[in-house]
């Protein structure tokens, strides 16, 4: 293939795919990151009766445009960036400087392996998943990725040569692990469900009806209605491994100390943003586990036959099989915005556990009903054998 005289390879196009990929992630976690920092604001006003977020301005033709508190976001950066960046004396300017962005990598690498729709072929290009990079061990690589972001806790507590931002870290790092027994229960009930760990596999595994005994019931086979305790615990899980309120005990900047207490500008907005972008991260897979992913009920999307919402087998509205796509792309939006919605909510709505409460929770209410669920859901698994 030619254009504009060159010669352009295969690869050529397959890399240019794999960068458009990567840019359409990259664009939607650190706008959309920079968007919760808005959305967290109103919404907190909302619930407190009170307007909120609208002394932030900018001046355009002689006109202030304060555009619903929008321009919040673009003063937040100017206010990290220009503030003074504080290294403790004694410290490793280094080491401190490590530590955000070690978390901040780990929470936007671990998207790699989402993934934000099925397969498609494109024109010369062919075959191209809608996943940065697909992988049979998907949901495995994810919270590999992630959970090494508590080697950032941990480092930003230590190096701050403060014992109450070390204490914040050994809240922190006790926390996560103890939260990860639950969330790596529940996965494995959804394992014995799917048979796979590859999360395209899975979401194209919930886009049926489900059969118990080998008879149909009127409900997708999403992960919600398979497991819904399981979905429950998955959610209270992620809350605490996401470290916001009710479970922001490693920081818990209103009242208590937290691990990053001795850093300020850019770097305490890297973790604030780091914050925003797991919610994301896993209010995309919720979404992905039990919520069936970009599949809708009902809806088509077959490239070489006819899309669209199929009920009891019959074509109830055809669609060109780009717009299922788009009606799906949109679907999922809905889904993870819904969720991220929940984890705003959440916050201001819950007060903070004492941390005995938080471990009482974790270990002796939680790790036994996350067993009680993979029980359940192995008994669930029998009866969907053919």
């Amino acid at each position: 293939m030619q254009a504009f005289g060159i010669a352009i390879e295969p690869w050529m196009l397959q890399a240019a795919a794999l960068l458009a990929k990567c840019m359409l992630v990259f664009t939607i976690i650190m706008t959309g990151g920079a968007l919760l920092s808005w959305v967290e604001r109103k919404q907190s006003a909302l619930i407190q009766d009170r307007i909120g977020a609208n002394r932030a301005d900018i001046t355009i033709l002689g006109r202030k445009i304060t555009a619903k508190g929008l321009v919040f976001m673009l003063t937040d950066g100017i206010k990290g960036i220009t503030k003074e960046d504080y290294i403790p004396p004694k410290v490793s300017a280094f080491l401190h400087t490590l530590a955000p962005f070690i978390v901040s990598f780990c929470a936007a690498a671990a998207f790699v392996v989402l993934p934000f729709g099925g397969s498609v072929e494109l024109p010369w290009i062919g075959h191209v998943d809608l996943c940065i990079a697909p992988s049979e061990v998907g949901l495995l690589l994810a919270f590999a990725i992630l959970s090494m972001g508590v080697y950032g806790v941990v480092l930003a507590g230590i190096v701050s040569n403060n014992k109450f931002a070390t204490l914040g870290a050994l809240r922190g790092t006790a926390q996560l692990i103890s939260y990860e027994v639950t969330l790596g229960l529940t996965l494995m009930g959804s394992l014995m469900l799917y048979h796979s760990l590859d999360l395209s596999a899975i979401v194209a595994r919930q886009g049926h009806m489900l059969r118990i005994f080998g008879h149909a019931l009127p409900v997708p086979a999403w992960g919600v209605f398979m497991q819904p305790l399981g979905f429950l615990l998955f959610l209270a899980a992620t809350v605490v491994e996401n470290k916001r309120i009710p479970f922001d005990l490693p920081e818990g900047e209103s009242e208590i100390i937290g691990y990053f207490l001795e850093y300020s500008g850019m770097k305490a907005l890297i973790f604030m943003m780091s914050e925003y972008i797991e919610s994301i991260f896993f209010s995309w897979l919720v979404v992905i586990l039990f919520f069936g992913g970009w599949q809708l009920p009902g809806l088509h999307m077959e490239q070489a036959g006819q899309s669209g919402f199929f009920f009891f087998g019959q074509l109830a509205l055809g669609l060109p099989f780009w717009g299922a796509v788009a009606v799906a792309a949109a679907g999922f939006a809905a889904k993870v915005g819904f969720f991220i919605w929940l984890f705003m909510q959440v916050r201001w709505t819950l007060p903070r556990f004492r941390y005995d409460q938080l471990m009482h929770l974790g270990w002796k209410i939680m790790l036994p009903l996350s067993l009680a669920n993979l029980a359940l859901t192995a008994l669930l698994a029998y009866s969907l054998k053919p």
